[in-house]
């Protein structure tokens, strides 16, 4: 087994770290409680290379998913994470609401946030009063983490499978095991381990998108491509420019165009993208060296072409 606490507002955002190998923070409660330290509190936990989780106190008369959402919404999530519900309702918020509720409380608020963080491990924290006298179903997510008091590390007293085991509350800091052999295997379990794809450094992505096209619309003189079929004919416009909404049209009836079957037209592809990413990135790029772009990368797969056709 491994050691760690979790901590809320009634303990340090400075806590030590020695010796431990995860923390759970309590972020929020109800639906507009915010533990006012709980990022200086995570941010301990990560700079010592701990496991990090984080859970809800509920007020289980209001809808779960609302408070779900108002709990999520608080933290970028990060792969490694760990979500939990502190299922117990003994506060003047949950007092009178009835077990029956609350069993469906803590049902719906597990299920929603399993399907918003799939990737995530999402569990339940309950302490042994609400396991052998208010759940009927065992249900706990990904996860038991059970809370006793006077018994040992690592023997909650209880028959179901658990992953956390809260024992002591000494000196004023909740302590836990975790039945795992070392760190790197919780942290492997709770998903951090998990290899993420590359990020593609000239993907064209959907807030470049964004932002070439807020930019393209904010201005109103672009130089018109020489080949453009208005370029000479406007009477109205001897300066021949184009306002941005007339070089998006331009470029996406050019990217349509262009067939991607050949090796000269995927490079082309590849170019005009490659040029757009550098205009929506502040690169200053008027209409007609984004078409001076595309058409060099042409050109490029063109000769590679020729070549590769004369060796064979």
């Amino acid at each position: 087994m491994i050691k760690g606490i979790d901590v809320s507002a009634y303990q340090s955002a400075t806590y030590d770290t020695a010796g431990l190998d995860f923390v759970f923070t309590k972020i929020t409660e109800g639906l507009t409680y915010v533990n006012p330290r709980w990022v200086q509190q995570r941010n301990r936990a990560k700079a010592a290379g701990l496991v990090w989780g984080a859970y809800h106190y509920p007020h289980m008369a209001n809808d779960p998913k609302v408070e779900a959402d108002f709990f999520l919404e608080q933290v970028a999530w990060q792969p490694g994470d760990v979500i939990v519900l502190d299922w117990e309702g003994y506060d003047d918020a949950n007092r009178n609401v009835s077990k029956a509720r609350q069993l469906v409380y803590r049902d719906a608020w597990l299920k929603y946030v399993k399907g918003k963080m799939a990737g995530h491990r999402v569990g339940m924290y309950c302490n042994t009063d609400y396991w052998t006298k208010v759940d009927t179903t065992s249900t706990c997510g990904d996860f038991l983490w059970i809370a006793t008091g006077g018994r040992p590390a690592g023997s909650p007293g209880i028959t179901h499978p658990w992953t956390f085991h809260q024992y002591s509350t000494a000196n004023n800091i909740d302590h836990d095991v975790a039945n795992f052999p070392s760190r790197t295997a919780l942290a492997a379990w709770a998903g951090s381990a998990q290899q993420q794809p590359p990020e593609d450094p000239v993907a064209f992505t959907d807030a470049d998108a964004d932002l070439f096209v807020d930019r393209l619309l904010a201005a109103d003189k672009f130089d018109a491509p020489r080949d453009a079929a208005d370029y000479s004919d406007d009477p109205k416009n001897p300066g021949h420019y184009w306002s941005g909404r007339t070089v998006y049209r331009d470029l996406v009836s050019r990217v349509r165009r262009i067939d991607a079957t050949t090796a000269a037209n995927t490079a082309q592809v590849a170019a005009l993208t490659a040029a757009v990413a550098a205009l929506a990135q502040g690169g200053g790029l008027t209409a007609a060296e984004v078409q001076a772009a595309a058409e060099a990368g042409a050109k490029a797969a063109l000769d590679q072409l020729g070549a590769k056709l004369q060796e064979d």
